[in-house]
C-alpha cells in the first residue's frame, strides 16, 4: 500500500490515528480510534486527558486506568516512555531503589526489564542467575538497558486498555491551544504532526505531562521558568540575579557501539570546526574545550580526565563509554553482540547556546538542530581526533553510530533529554532549605550528620538524588550538592488558581535549584502516578484536588488510598 493511501486509511474525523510501527491499522486500537473520531466529529471525550506520553504521562495514565477511568493520552513522537525510550536516558536512581523509596509499580517495571532480558535474550548462565541483572553494567544505573525494551514493556502495560477502549493513545500529536472558562480548562486542541489535522479533546481533568510544560502558557496557568534569584527564594545556591532564560542545558543523546578492528568514520558533520574549538563561557570557568575527555568535575569544578574505554572494573565511573553502557556483550552468549553499546549523554554534548523555553518556536527549533549538530560533532571527534587511552595515537574509528537503537534515521534520539521545564506556581514550592543538606543544616542549625529534610503532612511520594544542575544557558557551571531523602508534597501538584489542570513531569512546584533532584526517573514516575490517582479520587469524591489537600479527612483518606496501591509517602525510620 502506498504511503499516501495508508495515511488516508488511518485518518478519520480530523486526526491521524496512533497505529505506529508496532500495531497495524487493522488493530483493535486503530478501529477503536476511528470509531471514536467518527462519533465525535473531530472531538473526543474522556475522564482525563493527558498531554505527553513520557514516564510521568504513562504513570498517570496507568494509575487512572486501573482505577476505572477513561483516558486519552497524546504524545509528540511515535514512542511512549519519555526519558527511557525517546530520549534514550538510562535510569538515574538513588542507592536504596531496590528496597524502598519508589512506588511499587516503578519497582515492578524495573523487575520486568530484567525478566524481559531473561525471557527474550541469550544471556550467559552467570548473567541469567544474577537477581540484580544489569544488561549493560553501566555505572550510572543498576538496570542500564536498551530503549526498545522499555518501549515494549510500556506497550505491554497499555495494550489491554487500548483493546478494551478505556484508553485512546494519539501518537505524533501535539497540543496547540486550549479553551478555558474562568479557572477551568474545558478543552484541548491537538494537531497531528503527520497530517496537520486537528481534534478537540474534552474532559473534567487535564494533565500536563509534556516535557516542557507546554499546557501552562496555553491554558493561562501561572508558571515560572529559569532561575529565581537568591532574594526571591533565600536558597543557598540560587544566583544573585534571577533570569528566566537561565536554564539547564538539554542534551540530544545518541547510541554508539565499539567493535575492534572496524572503521566507521563517515563524512565530517556540518560546523564541525566550530564545535571542536568551542569553549563554554561559564562561571566558575569550564575546564577547556567542550570536546575533550577532560571536563569540570560536577562537585569540585576542577578539571577531571576519564579514559574513553576501560574494562578493568564494573564499579564507579571508570570510563566515558562505561558510564551509560546499555549492552555489555559479556552478559550474552558469545557472538550475539559484536561489541558493547553505550548511550552518549555526557557534559560534552550538553547544549549551552540557548534554552527551549521562553523563546520563539523558530529559535527553539534552531537550538534543537544545534543540539543534534553538537552530538554529531562529538561523534566525529571521538572517531577522528580524540586521544586514545594510553597515548597510542588519536581517534576511535571502531566506534559506530547506532541509530537503530534510537529508532531514527539521523541516529539521534527522537526527542532531546530535557532537564528543566516551565514550573507551575503551586500551593507549595519546595526550596533548597527544605531538602538540601547544607542549606537545611544552615536553616535549622543542626549538624550535617543529623539533619533531615522537612516533613510534609501532605506527602504523596518520595525521592532522593543530589541536587544536580548541569551547566546552564545563563553561564553557570555545575551545581551538584547533596540533598536529603525528600517527599513530594501534594501542594507541589496544585496550581495556585486553575482547578483542573495538574502537572505530571518536571513542571511541578519546585525552584530552579530543587528541580535538580525532582527531575529524575523514579520521581517523575511517582509524580505521574500520584496525579493519576488524585484525578480518580477527585472524581469519585466529587471534590476538587485543592479541597482534598485542605480537608484533613479527605487528605488522610487519599493518602491511605495511594499507600494501598503502593505509593510510599514516608521514608523508613532508622535507615539513614
Amino acid at each position: 500500500m502506498k504511503r499516501r493511501n495508508f495515511l488516508q486509511l488511518i485518518s478519520t474525523g480530523g486526526a491521524v490515528l496512533s497505529s505506529g510501527a508496532i500495531l497495524s491499522p487493522t488493530s483493535a486500537r486503530a478501529q477503536q480510534e476511528r470509531a471514536a473520531l467518527r462519533a465525535g466529529k473531530n472531538e473526543l471525550a474522556a475522564d482525563v486527558v493527558i498531554a505527553g506520553g513520557g514516564m510521568g504521562g504513562c504513570a498517570a495514565a496507568l494509575a487512572a486506568l486501573r482505577n476505572g477511568l477513561r483516558v486519552i493520552m497524546t504524545e509528540e513522537t511515535d514512542w511512549v516512555g519519555g526519558q527511557l525510550t525517546q530520549q534514550g536516558v538510562p535510569m538515574d536512581e538513588h542507592r536504596w531503589i531496590e528496597q524502598f523509596g519508589a512506588t511499587r509499580t516503578y519497582r515492578e517495571f524495573r523487575t520486568a526489564i530484567r525478566e524481559y532480558y531473561r525471557r527474550n535474550y541469550p544471556l550467559t548462565e552467570a548473567a541469567r542467575a544474577r537477581w540484580n541483572l544489569n544488561p549493560g553494567d553501566g555505572s550510572v544505573s543498576r538496570v542500564a538497558h536498551e530503549p526498545r525494551v522499555s518501549l515494549a514493556l510500556f506497550h505491554d502495560l497499555l495494550n489491554p486498555y487500548l483493546a478494551s477502549k478505556k484508553l485512546i493513545l494519539l501518537l505524533e500529536h501535539k497540543a496547540v491551544s486550549a479553551d478555558v472558562n474562568g479557572d477551568k480548562v474545558t478543552a484541548l486542541k491537538i494537531r497531528s504532526l503527520r497530517t496537520g489535522n486537528e481534534t478537540v479533546l474534552r474532559a473534567p481533568y487535564f494533565v500536563d505531562a509534556t516535557e516542557l510544560g507546554d499546557l501552562l502558557p496555553m491554558t493561562g496557568t501561572e508558571f515560572v521558568m529559569g532561575a529565581e534569584s537568591q532574594k526571591e527564594t533565600g536558597e543557598l545556591h540560587a544566583p544573585e540575579k534571577g533570569d528566566p532564560l537561565n536554564q539547564q542545558a538539554f542534551t540530544v543523546c545518541f547510541a554508539i557501539d565499539y567493535v575492534a578492528g572496524t572503521n566507521n568514520v563517515g563524512d565530517k558533520p556540518r560546523n564541525y570546526e566550530f564545535w571542536r574549538d568551542y569553549v563554554p563561557q561559564l562561571t566558575p570557568p569550564w575546564s577547556g574545550n567542550l570536546l575533550s575527555f577532560t571536563y569540570s568535575s560536577p562537585v569540585t569544578l576542577k578539571p577531571r580526565t576519564l579514559p574513553f574505554i576501560d574494562n578493568k572494573t564494573s564499579l564507579g565511573t571508570s570510563s566515558w563509554f562505561r558510564y551509560r553502557r546499555i549492552v555489555n556483550k559479556e552478559n550474552f552468549t558469545p557472538g550475539f553482540y559484536p561489541g558493547d553499546i553505550s548511550i552518549i549523554n555526557w557534559p560534552q554534548n550538553d547544549y549551552l547556546p540557548g534554552p527551549l523555553v521562553g523563546v520563539s518556536e523558530e529559535e527553539a527549533a534552531k537550538h534543537v538542530e544545534g543540539g543534534k549538530e553538537l552530538s554529531h560533532a562529538l561523534l566525529y571527534w571521538i572517531q577522528t581526533e580524540a586521544p586514545r587511552d594510553g597515548g597510542e595515537g588519536q581517534g576511535y574509528p571502531e566506534v559506530s553510530l547506532r541509530g537503530d537503537i534510537m529508532g531514527t534515521e539521523d541516529g539521534m534520539a527522537k526527542y532531546p533529554y530535557i532537564r528543566e521545564a516551565r514550573r507551575i506556581k503551586a500551593e507549595t514550592i519546595v526550596m533548597e532549605q527544605q531538602i538540601g543538606r547544607d542549606a537545611r543544616a544552615k536553616f535549622t542549625g543542626q549538624p550535617l550528620n543529623e539533619v533531615a529534610a522537612e516533613k510534609f503532612k501532605d506527602s504523596v511520594g518520595l525521592g532522593s538524588y543530589n541536587i544536580d544542575l548541569h551547566p546552564s544557558t545563563g553561564g553557570d557551571n555545575y551545581i551538584d550538592v547533596p540533598s536529603l531523602p525528600f517527599q513530594i508534597p501534594l501542594g507541589t501538584l496544585l496550581p495556585v488558581r486553575v482547578t483542573n489542570l495538574l502537572p505530571a513531569c518536571k513542571n511541578i512546584g519546585t525552584t530552579h535549584i530543587t528541580n535538580g533532584c525532582y527531575r529524575l526517573h523514579p520521581v517523575e514516575w511517582n509524580i505521574g502516578e500520584s496525579v493519576g490517582l488524585l484525578v480518580a479520587y477527585a472524581l469519585e469524591k466529587k471534590e476538587e484536588p485543592r479541597a482534598i489537600r485542605a480537608k484533613a479527612n479527605l487528605l488522610s483518606d487519599f493518602q491511605n488510598r495511594i499507600r494501598a496501591q503502593g505509593v510510599e509517602t514516608d521514608w523508613p525510620k532508622g535507615q539513614f
